[in-house]
């Protein structure tokens, strides 16, 4: 019998991502967390602390409340979460700020800005010096 390529930490952490991700749509009655997306958790393999990575919409202080809203509620949705998962203990909780979009769209800004044309730029090569899937050049 073939072991799984995945732990069960991933599993739970998955779990986790949409049952925050739920309390805070549905439950959560601070308006400070209404504007929050999870879009990651990080799970130790014992499953007791849980790292939240959030992201929002807002800017400077408006964030700085977001994440001041998300620490007064954790304990909430620690408890909910213990409600709605089966684990022999609850994870703690830490929320944090995903910088995994903000870098991505450097990376893209940065991957059009050279695909732009600039004065020493290379034409680029279009379909008709392509033949049998091989560059004419090669």
């Amino acid at each position: 019998m073939s072991k799984a390529t995945y732990k069960r930490a991933t599993r739970v952490a998955d779990q986790i991502r949409m049952e925050v991700a739920d309390i805070l749509m549905r439950k959560a009655k601070d308006p400070r967390v209404g504007s929050v997306t999870v879009t990651d958790v990080e799970l130790t393999n014992d499953l007791r602390f849980a790292r939240i990575y959030v992201t929002t919409l807002l800017e400077d202080d408006g964030e700085s409340d977001v994440f001041e809203g998300l620490a007064k509620a954790s304990g909430f949705i620690r408890a909910e979460l213990g409600r709605r998962l089966s684990l022999r203990y609850t994870p703690e909780l830490v929320f944090q700020k995903d910088l995994s979009g903000p870098r991505g769209d450097r990376v893209l800004s940065l991957l059009e800005g050279l695909g732009e044309k600039g004065p020493n730029a290379q034409p680029r090569e279009t379909e008709s010096s392509v033949e049998g899937g091989r560059h004419a050049d090669d």
